[in-house]
């Protein structure tokens, strides 16, 4: 899989991409507008990270590449790829329960803490990507 050389872009399907994992240096793009609302990526090697109107959104560490990312408020699903597995932790519903999927394997039920944040991990390499899904449940 590709990274996003544009560092943020939206797809001819709705859905947004974004992230440069191969970037040596922290790089920023501020200020982009997608449905009514206002995007910033910072993205390199070590850490990937999507805000959406000031709120975090979306972060991986190590910096990842996200392609066809659909957030709702039932439903997360993006493809990921990147040079080495990835810690990756996205914002949903604080204390709700969620059943997470990569690539469409069912790997269990996970909680959302207090801010409403759930973490997975994700086995990333040389010419490989996951799907992942999450879905409330």
């Amino acid at each position: 899989m590709a990274v996003v050389k544009e560092l943020l872009r939206t797809e001819v399907d709705g859905g947004l991409s974004f992230g440069d994992y191969t970037l040596d240096k922290k790089t920023k793009l501020d200020g982009f507008e997608f449905q009514g609302d206002i995007y910033k990526v910072k993205t390199f090697r070590e850490i990937t990270k999507l805000e959406k109107n000031g709120m975090f959104v979306y972060e991986s560490v190590p910096g990842t590449a996200v392609e066809d990312f659909y957030m709702t408020d039932e439903a997360v699903t993006f493809t990921v790829s990147g040079a080495e597995d990835a810690q990756i932790t996205v914002e949903l519903e604080e204390g709700c329960e969620y059943i997470v999927y990569m690539d469409d394997v069912n790997v269990g039920r996970m909680k959302t803490n207090l801010s409403g944040k759930l973490s997975v991990s994700a086995e990333l390499g040389e010419d490989v990507s996951v799907d992942v899904k999450i879905v409330k449940a």
